[in-house]
């Protein structure tokens, strides 16, 4: 597929306005927030790509290693000709592991909110599978979406790819949601390859949040410099801090941003408030182990089919298949 074909197909975005509106409502909150989605424009993907090569961010590579031992095993039973839906693609590093280890897979689909970013990935995918269907969609994964027409056939095997445990950004409920939503868009027979990030040590997470070269600070203070650019605010972004935190209750890591003194910030022609030590709650990433991440994927209408983990049980991968049925009880 060539650039023009590429840059045609991402047309599907967040609608007009979600980013103000998103904003606004959260740092009106008594304890401020954001979501995580809005973390990903370019420059927070580029970040987020250093992130996943540092000595200290170890989801990444231990998910490759999986990939690479077993992806073979993974794609086995979905069969020939298949459509692959990556959600949250990035850069799209661990798809072509997948993509060589399918039957002549035809079309695959990168899902992501970072337009540019996606194209570029898209791209560079093209070069290395000339004979693929390429369809960059953009999108937000926690919303409804639909394939393209051509790639809805009902005998022709479709495969949601969601790697990298970026379904810990989600909390349980919001995992139950997100899969309930994959089976209304993938259909009855789907499977899906989930990455859960299982590590539950304090000592190894929160360096893995808190890196000694500071790229995760920068990544999450982007966050404000692109609200400044954005929509006009006037964050002063050094009175802000990164900030790492592990809630064992909850089993999850945090994300913050922490004022560092009293201060008052314009947005949008509203006035909000900052006193010392105050947080904009920006992250969550919950470290869902096999069983639990198994019981959520049940309650959504999926079959727990296989799991592949790394010696450690650090990571794993999972493969679920929709359940006879389920299909019909999820609303799109």
């Amino acid at each position: 597929m060539n650039t023009t074909d590429l840059n045609a197909t991402a047309s599907r975005g967040p609608a007009a306005g979600a980013f103000a509106a998103d904003v606004l409502a959260g740092l009106a909150l008594p304890q401020k927030r954001i979501s995580s989605a809005w973390l990903y424009d370019q420059r927070g993907s580029e970040l987020f790509e250093e992130i996943t090569r540092l000595p200290e961010y170890y989801p990444t590579r231990t998910e490759i290693g999986i990939l690479e031992a077993h992806a073979r095993d993974m794609a086995r039973p979905v069969g020939a000709a298949a459509v692959v839906v990556e959600i949250g693609s990035g850069s799209s590093r661990k798809t072509p592991l997948l993509l060589r280890a399918l039957a002549e897979p035809h079309a695959y689909v990168p899902l992501d909110l970072a337009e540019e970013f996606l194209l570029d990935s898209a791209r560079a995918l093209a070069l290395e599978f000339s004979g693929l269907h390429i369809v960059p969609l953009v999108a937000d994964f926690t919303l409804p979406f639909d394939l393209p027409d051509d790639l809805q056939a009902p005998e022709r095997p479709r495969l949601g790819f969601f790697p990298g445990s970026t379904i810990g950004n989600l909390s349980p409920f919001g995992v139950v949601a997100f899969l309930r939503l994959m089976a209304a868009a993938l259909g009855d027979g789907a499977r899906m390859l989930i990455g859960t990030d299982c590590t539950r040590d304090p000592a190894v997470l929160l360096p893995a949040y808190d890196d000694a070269q500071g790229v995760t600070a920068a990544f999450n203070l982007n966050l404000l410099v692109r609200i400044n650019r954005e929509l006009g605010a006037d964050f002063d972004v050094d009175g802000f801090a990164h900030q790492a935190r592990y809630r064992a209750d909850l089993g999850r890591i945090e994300m913050h941003l922490v004022s560092r003194r009293t201060q008052r910030v314009q947005l949008c022609g509203r006035r909000f408030d900052f006193t010392p030590g105050e947080t904009i709650h920006t992250e969550n990433s919950h470290k869902y182990c096999r069983g639990d991440f198994q019981a959520l994927a049940h309650a959504a209408g999926w079959l727990a089919e296989d799991c592949w983990s790394d010696g450690q049980e650090r990571f794993c991968v999972h493969r679920l298949r929709l359940a006879p049925g389920a299909r019909r009880g999820t609303t799109h």
